[in-house]
């Protein structure tokens, strides 16, 4: 293994490289166009056996890629934002047609206005894909998930594609040391590529006509869902794996800091989780606040078990959204009490909308709204406002 200093692009770069893929489509938006600009450099030097496709357009990148992994080669492509917005037709093409494929999405804030900065929009607006859904909190885990997910999505258990989340710029732009593996050890981790079908010619198949009965296709809808069940099982096994490989394990679905004594929960997807560890050691050192970090690593399959486990030991639990539904709240604050509440875990959850459209929130900013929401619930035992807009201190 090589530790090298990495942007979170390039590290997605090696990760893909790592995993043998064979094709690569792409279409450039910021910030994730260094993505492939590097796979395009690890091509053309002969460092990497794969075709790199030029395409018009994002849904035409995903279209290509869905088409090189039906024919039964590793394929990988990245994007963000718009680009996104404009391949979303071609994820639910993609997941319902069962084919593994791995994406990164260097999120980045929907317009208008035009803003290349980070949210969590156009990710969070993919929850209902199909796709497997992951956010990284720094470069070693974005190139190591990406590795993580090729195995995982071509696991025959799931049969599902998946997508790579990294914050632009906090991680797209930022270099980190980052250890990279050896290909042999990448080599021993992943196998050789499994999938339901492979496209070949000369041998007929058809996939995606009028199906033949509406139940048939509810039921397939269906075992997606199912699919997303037992991949929970396959990410912690994968992730299980990789650390006796490598010696870096992240958990599996989560990853809780500072939690066995704590009596309040902050919960946070991405790259400020970091942030959110700086908070809790401040405020457990000046104040004396028993709280722990619940880092959420995917999305979907949404980890509701390890979540109700966590939840179970601690008074209330504090939400931090960098998306929003309009009208409603956010999604992780969405799912997370939709799902304490069918448990029937009955607990003060507060929504923090924070850091939308790029606006930079600091350890200091969390620490000091999450002072304010464990202040509250001690006084009150429970919360003022469940939803609020945190613009600053």
């Amino acid at each position: 293994m090589a530790v090298r200093p990495l942007t979170g692009n390039y590290a997605v770069a090696w990760g893909a490289r790592l995993s043998r893929v064979k094709v690569v489509a792409a279409y450039p938006i910021t910030p994730q166009t260094t993505i492939v600009e590097k796979l395009a450099q690890f091509i053309e030097s002969g460092e990497m056996d794969a075709k790199m496709i030029r395409v018009e357009s994002e849904h035409s990148a995903l279209a290509a890629t869905f088409g090189a992994a039906a024919g039964g080669v590793r394929a990988f492509t990245a994007t963000s934002s718009h680009g996104l917005m404009y391949m979303h037709e071609m994820l639910w093409w993609t997941a319902g047609a069962r084919i593994p494929v791995v994406m990164a999405v260097a999120t980045r804030t929907m317009g208008p206005p035009w803003n290349i900065w980070t949210d969590h929009s156009d990710i969070m607006g993919q929850r209902d894909t199909g796709w497997l859904v992951m956010m990284a909190e720094h470069n070693q885990e974005v190139l190591d998930m990406t590795i993580q997910m090729f195995k995982i999505t071509e696991d025959p258990r799931v049969f599902l594609p998946g997508i790579v989340g990294l914050d632009a710029f906090i991680l797209s732009h930022t270099t980190e040391p980052v250890d990279i593996p050896e290909q042999e050890l990448v080599d021993s981790f992943l196998p050789p590529r499994r999938q339901p079908y492979v496209f070949k010619a000369g041998d007929p198949l058809i996939m995606g006509n009028i199906p033949s009965s509406l139940e048939e296709n509810m039921k397939m809808r269906w075992d997606i869902h199912r699919s997303m069940e037992e991949a929970k099982k396959v990410i912690q096994k994968v992730d299980a794996e990789w650390e006796r490989l490598t010696g870096r394990g992240y958990g599996g679905l989560t990853e809780c800091y500072r939690c066995s004594d704590a009596q309040y929960l902050v919960a946070g997807i991405g790259a400020w989780v970091g942030d959110m560890r700086e908070a809790v050691d401040y405020l457990r050192e000046e104040f004396g606040v028993k709280i722990g970090v619940l880092k959420v690593r995917f999305v979907r399959p949404f980890p509701r078990e390890d979540i109700l486990k966590w939840a179970s030991s601690v008074k209330a639990i504090a939400v931090f959204d960098r998306s929003v539904s309009p009208g409603s709240a956010g999604p992780l604050f969405l799912d997370i009490a939709a799902h304490l509440m069918a448990s029937g875990t009955m607990l003060p959850i507060k929504d923090l909308l924070a850091g939308l459209t790029g606006v930079d929130v600091t350890y200091e900013d969390i620490a000091n709204a999450l002072l304010r929401f464990v202040s509250e619930v001690e006084e009150m035992g429970t919360v003022k406002q469940p939803i609020e807009w945190y613009f600053g201190r």
